[in-house]
This record gives C-alpha cells, sequence and structure tokens, in this order.
C-alpha cells in the first residue's frame, strides 16, 4: 500500500517584503516586514501537507545551492520532517531566491525571482527507485531552463519525469506558474496524457485552453469550466480542479461538476497570498488521499488557503488539518 507524497522541481528561498504601496519607477516604497521562508511549489506544498498532517510521510526532490540560502532551505525541510535525500546540492550556482512584495495598500503581489541554479535542474536529479509515496507533486515549468527543453527524446524533462512517476507506479499532479499562454501550452499539452490529476488556478487553465476565463477583475466561472473540460478531453486525468479568489470548481471525467465557494476570510486578518495556491493544492491533495469526498477535498483545499493567507509567508500560518477546517467554519464560507 503506498502512502504520502513525493514533491519535485522548485526550491527557492523566499524573502516576503511587505511594503507600504508599490512605488513606480524612481519612487520609494517603505518596507514594514520581512519574513525569510522556503518557496517553491516543492518546498510549499511539502511544508503545508506535513502541517497538515505530521504524520504524513512526505519526501522531496530538487536542486539547491551550497551557501547559506541552502542551509536554510534544509533547515526547513528537516525542520518539518521532509524526506531529502533527493534533495541535491551543487556548488555550480546559487540557490534561487525570489523577492515577493506585497502592497499593504492593495493587497497585490509583485515577484522578483534570481533563478540562480533553477536552469540547471534536470532529470538526472530526479530518482524514484525505492519510493513508497503514492503521489507526485511536479513544478514549476517555465523557470528551470533544462527541465523546460526537450531530454532524450522527450518533448521536455517535464514529460521525462511524468513518465518515470508513472512507470514506477506514482500518481502525478502537474503545478503550473503564470507566464505566457503560448509557452505554457507548449509544456502542458504533450504532458496531459500523463497526469493523473491537474490542480490550477484561472489564469493558468484559461492559457492552457485559450480562454478568456477573467474578465476584469473577476473569473468567468463558467468559462472555467468549459476550459476545464477542454483540458480533461485532452489528457487523462480523472478531474481538473481550477481555484480562484471567490472558489474552485471542479470537473470529473464522469460528468460531475463541483463548485465550492472558498472562505469569507476577513480583510483584518488577510497578510498576504504569497503560497495561498500551494496550501489549497495541499488541503485538495489531502483530503483526496485520504479518500474524502471530492466537495470535502476542495473544503479542504479552501481552508488550507485560508489558513496560509494570515500571515505574508508561504506557509508559516498553515495548521493542522482540523484545525484549518474548524478556522474556515468560524469565518463562514462565502455565498
Amino acid at each position: 500500500m503506498r502512502r504520502g507524497f513525493v514533491t519535485v522541481g522548485t526550491w527557492c528561498l523566499d524573502r516576503n517584503i511587505t511594503v507600504d504601496a508599490w512605488p513606480s519607477e524612481d519612487m520609494l516604497a517603505r518596507v514594514l516586514e520581512v519574513d525569510r521562508a522556503g518557496g517553491g511549489s516543492a518546498c510549499n506544498f511539502a511544508v503545508d501537507m506535513r502541517r497538515l498532517d505530521p504524520s504524513m510521510p512526505v519526501e522531496t526532490q530538487g536542486l539547491i545551492g551550497a551557501g547559506e540560502a541552502g542551509d536554510f532551505l534544509v533547515e526547513v525541510a528537516d525542520s518539518h520532517g521532509i524526506g531529502r535525500a533527493g534533495l541535491h546540492r551543487t556548488a555550480a550556482a546559487q540557490t534561487q531566491v525570489t523577492d515577493a512584495y506585497l502592497s499593504r495598500a492593495t493587497g497585490r503581489r509583485t515577484h522578483i525571482a534570481f533563478f540562480g541554479v533553477a536552469p540547471l535542474l534536470s532529470p538526472d536529479h530526479v530518482d524514484f527507485t525505492g519510493t513508497t509515496a503514492r503521489y507526485m507533486h511536479l513544478g514549476l515549468p517555465g523557470i528551470h531552463d533544462t527541465m523546460d527543453r526537450p531530454w532524450q527524446g522527450e518533448a521536455s524533462g517535464w514529460l521525462a519525469v511524468l513518465k518515470r512517476a508513472r512507470a514506477a507506479g506514482l500518481e502525478t499532479n502537474f503545478e503550473f506558474v503564470a507566464g505566457a499562454p503560448e509557452a505554457i501550452r507548449a509544456i502542458a499539452y504533450p504532458c496531459l496524457p500523463h497526469l493523473d490529476t491537474l490542480v490550477v488556478n484561472d489564469y493558468e487553465i484559461g492559457a492552457m485552453a485559450g480562454r478568456d476565463t477573467i474578465a476584469g477583475d473577476r473569473t468567468d466561472v463558467a468559462a472555467v469550466r468549459v476550459a476545464a473540460a477542454d483540458m480533461l478531453a485532452r489528457g487523462a486525468m480523472d478531474c481538473v480542479v481550477v481555484h480562484y479568489t471567490r472558489g474552485a470548481t471542479l470537473v470529473a471525467r464522469d460528468g460531475t461538476v463541483i463548485e465550492q465557494p472558498s472562505v469569507a476570510i476577513p480583510d483584518s486578518a488577510r497578510k498576504g497570498a504569497n503560497g495561498a495556491g500551494d496550501a489549497f493544492a495541499a488541503g485538495f491533495f489531502y483530503g483526496r488521499h485520504e479518500g474524502w469526498a471530492l466537495r470535502d477535498c476542495l473544503r479542504m483545499g479552501h481552508a488550507a488557503a485560508a489558513a496560509c493567507l494570515r500571515s505574508a509567508g508561504t506557509y508559516t500560518s498553515v495548521e493542522d488539518a482540523r484545525t484549518c477546517l474548524a478556522l474556515a467554519d468560524g469565518w463562514g464560507w462565502r455565498s
């Protein structure tokens, strides 16, 4: 019986910087708070899962640098009980660092990234031999140059890793990052037949399907449903999940469509959205791993994301699953 998760891909140092307002060029912003944390899909998902359930086996694979920033990320993994035998280190480049600026005035985020080792990550750093995990969570395309390019006859390194994971008996999910729609499609389309699940946000599903899923600053939920069905038809997934500010939409291969509102978190509790998407994915997959009904999985995803929103950091305010759900029920759910 397989149990637990293995995350593969981006580990970076996040410097979460809260400013009074995002400035125009040549102008000054006042820094209100600086918080260091691990970042990237492989790091955040792994940490969130261990915080949701400290008994859940979680391991990770990726590439970080040899210096102080890499030491910090090793401590993040160790302090959360994440198996890191596959977290490789190199002196060839520095650890990836992202400055995540949060504007107190608007609540909007701006990311400025130093990619460091990211272009060096390749399928050679990935080995599923001996893993007993059930799920493999992979990402992020668009910031790892070697993985984004063809690899030994495959369309990309990502596809090579997905095929290895499937061959090893793992169920697969692929995490994306906002980028140019044509670049997202170029990576995504060859990979869809090798995915068991796809969990993305409203922009990403629109970019994949070539549909407008955001009108102004609001999600077009009807367009999201159509885009999710489009991707389901292209891939092997048993469901596609799309999360957005006001809720989430799940479209299953059997025709089931579930729409679950998000948590009505008060503005006074909201500190930053960095990492909330990873927290949603971790919450959803925690419920799925435990055999919960699909709507309950969506509720768990929203509850984890709402808990994450209480801090500027990527995972520091995520608590155990029961506490996150109680917090969400206490705040209530959007209509």
